[in-house]
C-alpha cells in the first residue's frame, strides 16, 4: 500500500533516532519515496549522511543550506507528502506540534502538511507519563494526527517501562494496515485485461495489433493504489506494473485470455476489459514455418469468442463490467451499441481520429458513457491521469 507514496519522515533528538535508518530502508523497500527532515538535536544521534544515503535524498535540517544556496521550502515539503511520519517523536517536538510552535524546519513542514500525520513517541517512562505529555498527545489526536503507541521495554535511562519507540517493522505494518482501511477500494477484487492477443499462423508468424498495454497497466496500477486486489490478465507486452501487489497472468491468444478471465471473473467485484483482443484467429495453424512460394497467400479465419459478451452474460447484479471501444467512425453510437449488447455498466470510448489517442502513445483522450447514457468527455491526458479518472468513476459506481 506504500508503493509510489511520498513520505516525509521527521527524526527528532532521541536515542531512538538510530532506528530511523532501518525505518527509511523499510519504507524505500516498500516502494515509497522518502524525504527525511531532522531537528538540530537529531544530528547528534544519527548523521544526515546515513539517512541521505538510505533515502537517496539529502536529509534536511535547516531552512537554508549555505553550502549549496538551497532554500528548503517548508510549505512545499508539507504539500508534497502523501504521509508524514515523525519517528522518533520527542517530548519537545510533541509539545511544539500540539501548540503550533514552528521554530525549526520539521515543525514548520508539519504545520503545512495536508496529509495523514503519524507520530511514534520515544522518551523515558516518567516523561511519557507526565500529564503535560499526555495532554499534548491527546491534543494532537484531536487534530486528527495518528498515534503509534510506544512499546514497553528497557529504556536508555536503565528503567523498564513504557516510552520505547515502536520498532520500525511495527511502524511500517501499522501505517500499511491503517492506509488499507481508508482506501476507497480496500477489500475489492478487480479483474483487468490489457495488451493485444497474438493468433498464431505458424511457429513464426501471428495475427496481432498495435496495442502496447500501456492503458491497461496504468489502470491496474491506479486500482492497486486505491487499495484494490488486482488481477491483471495481459497479452504479449513489454509493460510492467509499478505496484508490487498485482497478480499478473500472462497469456498469448484470445482463447487463453478467455480461460484466464473465466477463472477470476466469478469472485471479481468489477472487471475493466481494456485488452485489444483479436476478433479472428486462423482456422488451421501450420506446424512448420510456411515457406514463401506463391505470389498470393490466403488464410482462413474464424471468429474468436467474444470475451466481453461472455462476461456480460455471466455478470451478477453486484458486479460491474467496464469495456473499451476504440472507434474510427460513428464513434459514440457504436460505443452505445456495444454498451447495450455486451451488458456493460460503463464504456470507455476513444477515437483514432483524436490527436493523442490510440495505441502505443503515452496519452489518451476518452469519453465515458454509463448505463444511463450519462456522458463525460475529458481532454487529452497522460494515460496515468486517464486511469485515475476511470478509477474515480468506478469508485462512484461501486
Amino acid at each position: 500500500m506504500l508503493e509510489g507514496k511520498k513520505i516525509v519522515l521527521g527524526v527528532c533528538g532521541s536515542i531512538a533516532a538510530y532506528k530511523a535508518a532501518t525505518l527509511v530502508r523499510l519504507l524505500v523497500k516498500a516502494g515509497a519515496e522518502v524525504q527525511v527532515i531532522m531537528t538540530a538535536d537529531a544530528v547528534n544521534f544519527i548523521t544526515p549522511l546515513t539517512l541521505s544515503t538510505l533515502s537517496k535524498k539529502p536529509a534536511l535540517v535547516k531552512y537554508f543550506e549555505p553550502d549549496t544556496g538551497t532554500w528548503n521550502n517548508h510549505v512545499e515539503l508539507g504539500l508534497w507528502a502523501d504521509f508524514f511520519i515523525i519517528a522518533p517523536a520527542s517530548a519537545n517536538t510533541l509539545a511544539k506540534m500540539a501548540n503550533g510552535q514552528c521554530n525549526n524546519l520539521l515543525t514548520a513542514a508539519y504545520l503545512s502538511a495536508k496529509c495523514p500525520v503519524y507520530f511514534a513517541p520515544a522518551m523515558d517512562l516518567d516523561m511519557w507519563r507526565h500529564p503535560a505529555t499526555l495532554a499534548n498527545v491527546q491534543k494532537l489526536q484531536s487534530y486528527g494526527n495518528i498515534l503509534i503507541q510506544p512499546g514497553t521495554g528497557e529504556l536508555a535511562s536503565g528503567l523498564h517501562g513504557e516510552g520505547r519507540m515502536a520498532e520500525p517493522e511495527e511502524i511500517v505494518s501499522f501505517i500499511t494496515a491503517d492506509t488499507s482501511k481508508i482506501l476507497p477500494l480496500a477489500g475489492k477484487q478487480i479483474l483487468v485485461t490489457a495488451g493485444p492477443t497474438y493468433e498464431a499462423i505458424d511457429p513464426v508468424r501471428f495475427i496481432g495489433n498495435h496495442s502496447s498495454g500501456k492503458m491497461g497497466f496504468a489502470i491496474a496500477d491506479e486500482l492497486a493504489k486505491q487499495g484494490a486486489s488486482v488481477t491483471l490478465v495481459t497479452g504479449p507486452t513489454a509493460q510492467s506494473t509499478q505496484q508490487k501487489h498485482i497478480t499478473r497472468i500472462d497469456v498469448t491468444t484470445a482463447a487463453e485470455m478467455l480461460d484466464a478471465c473465466l477463472q477470476y471473473f466469478e469472485l471479481a467485484d468489477a472487471c475493466i476489459m481494456s485488452a485489444a483482443v483479436a476478433d479472428y484467429t486462423p482456422i488451421t495453424v501450420a506446424t512448420q514455418k510456411i515457406k514463401k512460394q506463391e505470389d498470393s497467400f490466403c488464410i482462413d479465419l474464424k471468429k474468436t469468442t467474444d470475451i466481453l459478451k461472455v462476461l456480460g452474460e455471466r455478470k451478477h447484479s453486484n458486479q460491474l463490467l467496464v469495456g473499451f471501444a476504440l472507434e474510427t467512425q460513428n464513434e459514440e453510437q457504436n460505443a452505445i451499441d456495444k454498451l447495450h449488447k455486451k451488458n456493460l455498466d460503463l464504456i470507455i470510448l476513444n477515437s483514432l481520429n483524436d490527436d493523442g489517442a490510440g495505441f502505443k502513445l503515452d496519452t489518451n483522450k476518452i469519453t465515458m458513457i454509463d448505463r444511463s447514457l450519462e456522458k463525460t468527455t475529458f481532454d487529452t491526458k497522460s494515460k496515468a491521469e486517464v486511469a485515475a479518472d476511470i478509477c474515480q468513476k468506478l469508485i462512484s459506481l461501486l
